[in-house]
């Protein structure tokens, strides 16, 4: 496009063919992964709309499932975040994309709550938010399911901004033996990042340092 803006004329074979001459390398990343494969169950509304903001923990989770690649294999994180701190407050990793990849995320973040908190749980309209068993767990536990305009990845950004960190901070340009090897890296970068990585938006604190902070003053 920056070529033919600039008045040359050449075909993109050529300049493919060019590139691989030249050992030259698109920085552009591959696609993101989606969940979504249409209406497959019942959506939920958006009850978020855009406010990531909590005012105290457990008051509003966002999840989201996200790919990597390690040679020809794939992992897949499905973690659940705290809009009051940032916290990943339980995930599930694996090599497949399966219902319990989600369900038993639910399931453990479910088990770390007071009994008289009942979070909205947002995500986009994947197929594993839409099926029935997952909602179930929800209406089980008294929850609020909310989810994303169809193909509006913002309306779930600070998602997106956690994996888009993890991602930078330990997965781009680093080179892995195989997926066993990425899963434990992954364990060890969020346990890192909810128990060391501080942030400005916490005060300078870990988003489990800012939660407990929180709970002593409250």
């Amino acid at each position: 496009m920056s070529l033919r803006l600039s008045g040359m004329s050449i075909n993109h074979k050529r300049v493919q063919r060019l590139m691989s001459e030249l050992g030259l390398k698109s920085k552009v990343r591959p696609k993101r992964y989606t969940s979504y494969k249409g209406d497959v169950g019942r959506i939920a509304p958006d009850l978020v709309q855009r406010k990531f903001t909590a005012d105290k923990p457990n008051q509003k989770w966002v999840t989201d499932v996200t790919e990597f690649k390690v040679g020809e294999q794939k992992v897949y994180l499905s973690p659940v975040i705290d809009l009051f701190n940032q916290e990943v407050v339980s995930y599930e990793v694996g090599t497949s994309v399966r219902l319990s990849l989600v369900t038993d995320m639910l399931k453990k973040a479910t088990a770390k709550l007071g009994r008289h908190e009942t979070p909205i749980v947002h995500s986009d309209q994947g197929w594993q938010y839409q099926n029935r068993k997952y909602q179930q767990q929800l209406k089980e536990k008294g929850l609020k399911q909310s989810m994303s305009r169809k193909g509006n990845c913002l309306d779930n950004a600070m998602a997106e901004n956690f994996f888009g960190l993890l991602k930078t901070e330990m997965y781009h340009n680093e080179v892995f033996k195989n997926a066993d090897e990425l899963i434990e890296t992954i364990k060890e970068y969020i346990d890192y990042y909810n128990h060391k990585r501080i942030k400005l938006k916490l005060k300078g604190l870990s988003p489990i340092e800012y939660r407990n902070q929180a709970l002593i003053a409250a």
